[in-house]
């Protein structure tokens, strides 16, 4: 399946490396989006790891989403993924999204992973119209509030099924047939 591009009320962005000047944006965007926001120690610790990535997109010389994941030798991670409230429904998320899928194909890659929390119903419906199917649930998955999450994935060649460590019956079946 292909993400979703509409293009009613589409924002263009400029998506780029995260840099130190951004962090500041990114963290009220961060804190403006989440109960639980990563602190600014947060982002520096994943930051400095050798696989961690930072992207922001910008709109008029202002940071208005950005995308913190993880390259692994067959996929991409994303462990942190927001766009400003005033931004929202613009398509920049979508932007960024693609931006991602790109790097799959560049980088020989196949897939994208994102855990999304089970109360979180507006981004899991967003990621599922990016193309992504919940594909398992993970018990008390957030420390802040034991709440589950579901592993949601994109798939680059989705003809090759879901992996056998996914291959699980549970009550987020329904999301993966479409």
């Amino acid at each position: 399946m292909e993400p979703s591009s509409s293009s009613e009320n589409r924002l263009d962005v400029q998506i780029r490396w995260l840099i130190r000047r951004d962090m500041t944006d990114v963290i009220q965007i961060e804190q403006s989006s989440y109960g639980e926001a990563w602190t600014d120690e947060d982002f520096l610790t994943c930051l400095r790891q050798r696989n961690c990535i930072g992207m922001v997109a910008e709109h008029d010389q202002k940071i208005v989403g950005f995308m913190i994941y993880e390259l692994h030798k067959s996929r991409l991670h994303i462990l942190n993924f927001a766009v400003a409230p005033e931004a929202r429904r613009q398509g920049i998320g979508t932007q960024m999204v693609l931006r991602l899928i790109d790097k799959l194909s560049q980088q020989r890659r196949s897939e994208i992973l994102i855990e999304v929390r089970e109360s979180d119903l507006d981004t899991q419906l967003f990621f599922k119209k990016q193309g992504f199917r919940a594909v398992c649930v993970l018990r008390r998955h957030f420390d802040d509030t034991e709440e589950d999450a579901y592993t949601m994935r994109f798939q680059l060649a989705a003809e090759h099924g879901i992996d056998s460590q996914f291959a699980i019956r549970n009550r987020i079946s329904q999301f993966g047939a479409a």
